[in-house]
């Protein structure tokens, strides 16, 4: 939200999937899925973000836009890792 996102859904749901962070500035929808560690010691928190994990994810951001009439053009896909109190947002990752 500092950097001018506004959030228009936490933990969306549609059919089976979930995402976690649905967000909007300037048109541009980032869906993004957040995954957590308290430390690397039991794998990375991006090894949680399986391509079956992607394909879920996608599958509810596009029922979600269709729901919402936003065209799927303005989906973008990002992940946030979250290890400690470190965060890393990847932008456009699948």
């Amino acid at each position: 939200m500092r950097n001018g996102w506004r959030i228009v859904g936490r933990n969306v749901r549609h059919g089976r999937g979930e995402v976690d962070i649905i967000a909007e500035r300037n048109g541009v929808y980032a869906v993004c899925e957040v995954k957590a560690r308290r430390n690397n010691e039991y794998g990375f928190a991006a090894e949680a973000m399986t391509p079956a994990k992607c394909r879920t994810v996608r599958r509810t951001a596009f029922g979600w836009a269709r729901d919402n009439g936003v065209p799927n053009s303005r989906l973008r896909f990002d992940a946030a890792f979250v290890v400690g109190s470190s965060i890393d947002v990847i932008e456009n990752a699948y």
